[in-house]
């Protein structure tokens, strides 16, 4: 908004009064600091709530994939065939064979249900590459005896690189005195950290050949995992090999796998943005209150304006650039503030934990080890945008008062 010389000292006088005029200036303070811990609120939530959907779908993305391809019964028999159709499908980047069988693993006389997963070892590599935090992912080779298990498991068994764990299958052998469980002990080479806690508390990894001999399935798979171009699209780019593959197997996409989950965070990002909306809400009201107690105070000096010859729309413009730069200002403060708190996002919460003295961020409640942020360029242009309309909104009802004050029945007794 351009302001002519005469009007932008009227308005710098008018935004920073002056003595004896405190009570203006303290709720003029009061709307900036609400529009700047609204803005902060809305930044601040939305980032860390993007945070958290853009985590969980990396790592269950990146552990499950975009679909599975998931045999009936559990099993895939010609699955080298099967492997090669998934692969051949436009719009499928990478195709990982998998077996998968939840299980029971024990280590110095503790006892941990685990999900025991065989892969391919370049398959092993390519999946743990980044997270191993303990050994080498590089001697998990076929018949090495050697496995890869998620850190919060370890921490729970006690293991360490190099211990050996024993892994057992009830469905073992039959025998004429029933079945008896089967227990392969295996050396832990590797342990991981995938940034999930329902993942690293669960897991076994190892070589295909290897969980194939543990859970006697012969050359059989559970499911192949599948990676698209588009993970939005994974419908439209497997419906094709579904329709192929009807007869044999089963195809499920991340989004009917995880449905729940990710429509739970979709309803709460969209509530959480509302409600903080109201902050800025409540910011607007408190802008024009403050612009009408100070048109109030202002009446005889907007109607001294007005006789020395200041036309309506001057001091329409004067009141109206004061309520936005408010709402500008408190903007660009909420902005610093918030990507401030981004920024030291861990410190400030072990502060409040240490100072409330409880765990704000218990991996085994919140799923994530970690609190993450994913600003949004357009979730913040949005907010700044909605802040300003609002400051500029609330501006025009005590700036057409000001602008409609007559000079003749202000001054009349003057």
């Amino acid at each position: 908004m351009i302001l002519r010389p005469y009007e932008r000292t009227i308005f710098k006088r008018y935004l920073l009064p002056h003595r004896g005029e405190g009570f203006i200036f303290v709720a003029a303070a009061f709307s900036f600091i609400a529009v700047t811990l609204g803005v902060a609120a809305l930044v601040i939530v939305m980032s860390v709530v993007n945070g958290v959907r853009a985590e969980l779908f990396d790592k269950i993305v990146g552990l499950n994939g975009h679909a599975v391809v998931q045999g009936f019964g559990g099993r895939i028999d010609d699955w080298r065939d099967v492997l090669k159709e998934v692969r051949a499908t436009p719009g499928v980047t990478e195709a990982t064979p998998i077996i998968e069988q939840p299980l029971l693993t024990t280590f110095n006389g503790r006892v941990e249900g685990v999900a025991v997963r065989g892969m391919l070892v370049p398959d092993i590599r390519t999946v743990l590459k980044g997270d191993v935090k303990e050994g080498d992912v590089a001697r998990l080779v076929d018949g090495s005896g050697e496995v890869a298990l998620g850190g919060e498991l370890a921490r729970n068994l006690g293991a360490v690189v190099g211990s050996q764990i024993t892994i057992i299958n009830p469905a073992g052998r039959s025998t004429p005195f029933g079945t008896v469980p089967r227990e392969i002990s295996y050396r832990v080479g590797a342990i991981f950290e995938l940034g999930v806690y329902d993942f690293d508390k669960t897991y076994i990894i190892m070589p295909m050949a290897d969980a194939q001999l543990l859970l006697l399935t012969g050359d059989q798979i559970g499911l192949i995992k599948v990676e698209t171009e588009d993970a939005d699209k994974v419908g439209e780019i497997l419906d094709p090999l579904a329709q192929k593959l009807a007869a044999k197997a089963v195809v499920s996409d991340w989004r009917s796998m995880n449905s729940s989950l990710f429509e739970a965070l979709s309803v709460e990002r969209v509530a959480l943005f509302v409600i903080l909306s109201l902050i800025i809400l409540v910011a607007a009201f408190n802008i024009v209150s403050s612009l009408i107690m100070l048109v109030r105070a202002k009446t005889r000096d907007i109607a001294i304006i007005r006789t020395m010859g200041a036309p309506r729309d001057s001091v329409l413009r004067i009141f109206v650039a004061i309520g936005v730069a408010i709402g500008v200002g408190g903007t660009l403060v909420g902005l610093i503030l918030g990507f401030t708190a981004l920024y030291f996002r861990k410190g400030i919460l072990n502060g409040i934990g240490y100072l409330s003295g409880q765990n704000l961020w218990d991996p085994s409640v919140r799923f994530l080890t970690e609190l993450p942020s994913k600003p949004n360029p357009v979730e913040i242009g949005v907010v700044v945008v909605m802040t300003i309309v609002f400051s500029f909104l609330a501006t025009l009802y005590p700036a057409l008062k000001a602008a409609n004050t007559d000079p003749v029945q202000v001054l009349r007794y003057e």
